[in-house]
């Protein structure tokens, strides 16, 4: 069961202690919007979000990311006020603490440390590899249903959580996808194209090898569903696993060896990196 916090989670200004600057964002982009005459729709559709997503700004419950701040400034006309404030964000969101549900914060803490992180998916887009539509669509999924707050908290430390596909030295990144999340089109045809253009763009990085499992083959070596394998910093190897909110980190040697050498052979069977971002491109042509 999920404990009181889960179920009235914190707003990330109030997980970050900053409640005031962002408090203070939201009010200023609502009277800056207002002044213009644009509702909040109107607004998001030329900065690129929806109206919840603009509306849960302006309240101050969700965090106003730099890029955005600079599209606001010019939209709103509002003459630099909104980038005076990008160097205190910054600041923001690098102190941010972990948010995650209590289950899954001891692997968050391994991945934002982890050497090298190979991650096997047969069901969705992996976290770290998703757009931000397509994550508000997974869990607005979600059942039982989460609220309007907890779906934009946990969308937030998604989006924070893909900070370490910039990081430099960059940890080794792996991913095998099966060819069926490619296919189902989650959060709609617009959402689903932005999502494979995504994984077209990180698949292109030469810190990312990714790899798509064919549906067309015979040999699957990995029936039981997804898995991740992480590099950690003493240079040891765990392996998580996750079904229906019940996690497992495995640390025990055996279990770990045995979830490796699943992984190799599902790159050894998957198409090569650039065949794959070839599959990935047909398929964004069709929608």
């Amino acid at each position: 069961m999920a404990d009181e916090r889960e179920r009235r989670p914190e707003t990330p200004a109030e997980a970050e202690g900053t409640t005031e600057l962002f408090s203070a964002l939201g009010k200023m982009l609502r009277l800056l919007r207002e002044r213009k005459g644009w509702t909040q729709k109107e607004f998001g559709s030329k900065v690129g979000y929806g109206p919840d997503q603009i509306g849960a700004m302006e309240r101050g419950v969700r965090v106003t990311r730099p890029e955005f701040l600079v599209k606001a400034d010019e939209l709103l006309d509002a003459g630099g006020l909104l980038l005076e404030a990008i160097d205190d964000v910054k600041k923001a969101m690098a102190k941010a603490r972990t948010r995650h549900p209590e289950w899954y914060r001891g692997y968050a803490a391994l991945e934002a440390e982890a050497k090298a992180l190979h991650v096997y998916s047969n069901q969705l887009v992996p976290g770290l590899l998703q757009t931000e539509d397509y994550a508000q669509a997974v869990f607005a999924q979600w059942r039982p249903l989460l609220s309007e707050e907890t779906i934009e908290k946990r969308v937030a430390d998604r989006m924070t959580r893909q900070r370490i596909l910039e990081n430099w030295p960059s940890p080794t990144f792996s991913f095998v996808l099966d060819e069926s999340v490619l296919l189902r089109p989650i959060g709609g045809r617009e959402v689903h194209a932005a999502q494979l253009e995504n994984l077209l763009r990180l698949g292109s990085l030469r810190t990312v090898a990714l790899q798509v499992m064919p549906m067309e083959r015979e040999e699957q070596p990995s029936m039981d569903g997804p898995f991740n394998l992480l590099t950690v910093r003493k240079g040891e190897q765990v392996a998580y696993v996750e079904i229906h909110t019940y996690p497992r980190l495995i640390t025990d040697a055996e279990e770990v060896r045995i979830l490796n050498e699943r992984y190799g052979l599902l790159r050894a069977h998957a198409l090569r990196p650039n065949e794959s971002l070839d599959l990935i491109e047909k398929l964004r042509g069709r929608l």
